[in-house]
């Protein structure tokens, strides 16, 4: 398979189940939000410690690849096998995690500033990647329909990044800086 079509030389992008938009359209930027906000945490899970809760990533950027075919996917009825949903469990796994993860953190009484180690760091890029595609779904639910569990990962998904981001600096010894 070549990497490149030349389809989409003209500005515009096929969706799944047919039909082409522009390479702006609302549904094609919700999509690349996402891909953004998988990369970034793509690059978080690269950084020391390697392979800290790398099951836990890998799940959420297999998740992530699932939403993003939900939405490139407008008609999923005229497909003969449409992209599988993304389970109400991957959103209980989310909070599973979150509960586990800020047991072993003290309580917020502030708001805290993004930073510490290059893990945290690159923790909270990728939070703020992931409100920025989920910002993306809801301007493309207020014109189209958009699976609704799309929207609760994502929310719940920038609320772990957060933590992981404060557990991972807990881990490297540097403590939240409040603001």
């Amino acid at each position: 398979m070549k990497i490149y079509t030349k389809t989409g030389d003209a500005g515009d992008t096929g969706l799944f189940g047919g039909g082409r938009v522009p390479k702006d359209h609302p549904r094609v930027a919700a999509y690349g939000e996402v891909d953004a906000a998988n990369a970034a945490i793509g690059f978080a899970v690269s950084l020391d410690p390697a392979g800290w809760e790398g099951p836990l990533f890998e799940g959420i950027q297999r998740d992530l690849f699932t939403a993003g075919a939900l939405l490139a996917t407008p008609n999923p009825g005229k497909l003969a096998k449409p992209p599988a949903p993304l389970p109400a469990a991957r959103v209980t796994a989310l909070e599973q995690a979150i509960d586990r993860l800020e047991a072993g953190l003290s309580p917020l009484e502030r708001f805290i500033l993004p930073g510490g180690s290059p893990k945290a760091a690159a923790l909270h890029v990728a939070r703020t990647a992931c409100r920025g595609a989920e910002r993306a779904v809801v301007t493309l639910a207020r014109a189209e329909s958009v699976p609704a569990e799309v929207l609760v990962y994502l929310n719940r998904l920038s609320d772990l990044l957060f933590v992981l981001a404060r557990a991972a600096n807990r881990a490297a010894g540097h403590s939240d800086i409040q603001w």
